[in-house]
């Protein structure tokens, strides 16, 4: 639009399954000057194949690797290219990988799962799950969230939203239990580390919006389901917890301009609309409506020592 000055906003983890669809529907939108932050070439062609982008849209650091503590030698350790932005979407995450052993083991059960009744082929609470050395929670969503926080308030930027996970309140939350052996060991706790670093970004003086979001799919489009926004994990107690990544990327613009200045902290789930029902509202009539009730997490609830 002609006068329109673009808001600038930087997306941290833009190349994955989230960040990335958050950085395409920002970057389509003229109301903003997207760009896409990424820790590896690799991971910016990942970003290019599945945007379409440009590379100069495309920013390669390290934000861990930043030292905001040695200004006098370095006053501007960050990239250039960064400078300006207004708003920040935070959707990095630790991300499990399966391990291949317990695989075979869950394979050679089939037979005799096969001929047991009631058992299914695979039990895939059988499939055991651990995270990359140096990618464990600790370290990616709660240190690399606190330096992408501080990366903020250095640059001047006004508001952040943080793409976190619901289910922060139950300290026995099976997410929590994925980086850990039989006797509780190893480098687990995903929830509680990304609620201490929401709680470090709530106490930055820096405006926030924490989102929340259920089990996330990847549903195909016409997409069926309508939001629902709620707090304190009070949505874990329905039956389906489930949301599509696109709700929670659109929920991250509505976040951008339907803010007012405001801070909050919820979770989201997406209720499946019943046959001939008609969902008239958008992410953004949903998160003002949200908004407007003052309703927001309490960080007083959740497991000791947060």
């Amino acid at each position: 639009m002609p006068g329109m000055v673009s808001k600038k906003v930087i997306v941290t983890g833009a190349a994955g399954r989230t960040g990335s669809i958050v950085f395409r529907l920002l970057n389509k939108d003229p109301r903003f000057d997207a760009v896409g932050l990424v820790r590896s070439e690799a991971s910016a062609k990942k970003l290019i194949a599945k945007t379409q982008c440009n590379l100069e849209e495309i920013v390669v650091s390290d934000v861990t690797q930043m030292e905001f503590e040695k200004e006098a030698e370095n006053p501007h350790p960050w990239p250039y290219a960064l400078d300006g932005a207004e708003a920040m979407v935070i959707c990095t995450s630790a991300v499990p990988q399966i391990s291949k052993v317990s695989i075979i083991k869950s394979m050679l059960k089939i037979p005799l799962n096969i001929l047991t009744p009631k058992k299914k082929a695979i039990n895939f609470r059988d499939l055991k799950f651990k995270y990359k050395p140096g990618q464990y929670p600790e370290m990616v969503d709660y240190v690399g969230q606190k330096k992408q926080i501080d990366l903020a308030k250095k640059m001047g930027v006004k508001h952040v939203v943080l793409v976190s996970s619901m289910g922060g309140l139950d300290e026995n939350n099976f997410l929590n239990q994925i980086g850990k052996d039989k006797n509780g060991d190893g480098h687990g706790d995903i929830l509680i580390w990304k609620r201490k670093a929401e709680r470090y970004l709530c106490l930055s003086g820096l405006q926030y919006t924490v989102i929340h979001p259920g089990g996330l799919v990847d549903p195909p489009e016409p997409n069926t389901m309508e939001l629902v926004l709620d707090v304190d994990d009070k949505l874990m107690q329905n039956e389906k917890k489930s949301i599509a990544r696109t709700d929670v990327a659109k929920l991250c613009i509505a976040a951008l301009t339907e803010s007012g200045g405001k801070s909050v902290s919820f979770d989201c789930i997406g209720r499946q609309l019943d046959e001939g029902e008609e969902s008239l509202k958008s992410a953004e009539e949903i998160f003002k409506a949200f908004l407007n009730e003052g309703k927001t997490c309490d960080y007083a609830l959740g497991p000791k020592g947060m």
